[in-house]
């Protein structure tokens, strides 16, 4: 069992876009004991749709953990006996952070669609302000999947003295123009929601739901692969025959309507917006002042200051991020001979790998974070996870 808290920080927050909230709170939830030198925490960062609440339960009524409580516990790949791990829901998102939904202070209402956009970047500053009121001066690891990934590469270029390792998972330097279609398209379903409100629906007691419904559609496609829809779903329909109607017939489209529903329950669509436009923006080589350089030389200059070792991880079947821009990041520490493994996992989930049990990619994220402890050399990391 495990309790969340709220943390609140009464300094006022200067973001990217020039925007300023006067305070904020961050959800917080805490695994395992933190030493008494604070050498051993490591900070979880979540994905889109994530939260602060990575693993455990919060009460015997749950009917599910943490969205990553096959990694973290006692005896997992981030083994709770030797780390103390931190987790936080990034501010802008609906689960208690804040965000659109959260009372803003000089209005008295909701945020709203008046909730500023946010980046990358305004998280890792959040979350070093975090780091502060825990007295964690340097995390012994800072470890993320997808967007989490980003979050941890985002550390390490503006803060390389406060991480002693980092671990990114089925991320990406940078959103192709494909990906930027894809939230695109999603943005818009929920825009174009009449009950949308241009974002105060709160306030007109709508939701949009439908256009929710549609946009995580759109996303749960991209996460799966074409050989995973097939095997699970095929072309069976739910009745056995033809209905010659609009309704779900096929089972592929029965999932997805579910998914959609269940999702647009449990989620905001102002925070749907924030999130994928904060996607949208990252790019840890947007600083770079020489912009006479490829693409290439601009993310080596820009991960020219890192000071820790990495682990990359990519699946082979993530189309949305594919393991060619896992490469992409390795080749640009590689080109500026900084310590970094790899490891491209072959498994048959598509960009949700991340969040599976998957024995290989379990010892190689095991293997990495523990060497440290076991006395190994990265060399030794490499041979043991059957690394690159």
């Amino acid at each position: 069992m495990v309790t969340p808290q709220k943390i609140h920080f009464d300094t006022p927050l200067t973001l990217e876009c020039n925007r300023t909230l006067p305070e904020f709170d961050l959800m917080v939830e805490t695994y395992g004991t933190l030493n008494q030198d604070k050498s051993n925490a490591i900070l979880i960062c979540h994905a889109l749709s994530g939260s602060h609440h990575a693993a455990g339960y919060h009460s015997k009524d749950d009917k599910k953990p943490g969205w990553w409580d096959s990694f973290i516990g006692p005896n997992k790949p981030i083994d709770t006996n030797k780390y103390y791990v931190v987790c936080l829901n990034n501010i802008g998102s609906c689960y208690g952070s804040t965000g659109p939904t959260s009372i803003n202070p000089q209005t008295g209402k909701p945020y709203a669609s008046d909730f500023p956009l946010v980046t990358i970047k305004d998280w890792v500053k959040t979350q070093t302000m975090l780091s502060d009121k825990l007295e964690i001066d340097v995390w012994y690891a800072i470890v993320g999947g997808s967007m989490g990934g980003m979050q941890a590469l985002q550390w390490s270029v503006d803060y390389p003295n406060r991480l002693k390792k980092c671990v990114i998972i089925a991320s990406t330097p940078k959103l192709s123009a494909q990906n930027i279609a894809f939230n695109e398209v999603a943005r818009q379903s929920i825009l174009s929601d009449p009950e949308f409100h241009e974002g105060q629906y709160l306030q007109h007691d709508t939701y949009p739901g439908r256009g929710l419904i549609l946009a995580r559609m759109v996303g749960h496609i991209t996460y799966l692969t074409d050989e995973a829809m097939k095997e699970k779903f095929g072309r069976d329909l739910k009745s056995g025959e033809f209905m010659y109607g609009y309704d779900a017939e096929f089972q592929v489209e029965s999932y997805l309507r579910y998914q959609g529903t269940r999702f647009s329950k449990n989620f905001d669509a102002n925070t749907y917006l924030l999130m994928t436009k904060a996607l949208d923006y990252f790019d840890p080589s947007r600083g770079v002042v020489d912009e006479g350089l490829s693409e290439e030389e601009a993310l080596k200059a820009a991960l020219v200051n890192t000071a820790c070792p990495f682990l990359v991880v990519s699946f082979t079947t993530d189309w949305r991020f594919s393991p060619e821009r896992s490469q992409e990041i390795v080749k640009a520490l590689v080109a500026n001979n900084k310590p970094v493994s790899y490891v491209n996992i072959d498994a048959p989930y598509g960009h949700d790998s991340f969040l599976f049990d998957i024995p290989r990619y379990n010892n190689a994220v095991r293997n990495f974070l523990d060497a440290d402890l076991n006395g190994d050399t990265l060399n030794d990391v490499n041979k043991a996870g059957d690394l690159a």
